[in-house]
């Protein structure tokens, strides 16, 4: 058990104890799974769009309509990507996240 100093005695500190816990250790793994998977999902968006723009400009320029490309579809998919992948997140963070940090929370102040 994790002891802190305080002056000359040392207490045990409830904090500690919920740092160490397993569940506490599972959010946080789960919090980081969660954004690296997103995140990984949005470089692959973007670096996957300006790849295509690198590699295959021909495609990009094709006409969808009279005015717009699918370059430009594509970028505004892109765009939305990014914000569907946020939205998921905050979903995701209001759902779970948020709720164990409350009860965890919750427990400290017993």
């Amino acid at each position: 058990m994790d002891r802190f100093s305080d002056g000359a005695r040392i207490v045990d500190s409830p904090t500690a104890r919920l740092l160490k816990s397993p569940e506490f250790h599972h959010l946080v793994a789960r919090r980081w799974r969660v954004s690296l998977v997103l995140t990984a999902c949005l470089s692959l968006l973007y670096y996957g769009y300006i790849l295509l723009i690198a590699t295959n400009r021909a495609l990009l320029a094709q006409r969808v309509g009279d005015v717009v490309t699918l370059g430009i579809l594509l970028g505004v998919a892109v765009i939305f990507g990014a914000w569907l992948l946020t939205a998921i997140y905050v979903v995701w963070a209001n759902r779970r996240y948020d709720v164990e940090a409350r009860r965890l929370r919750q427990r400290l102040s017993e």
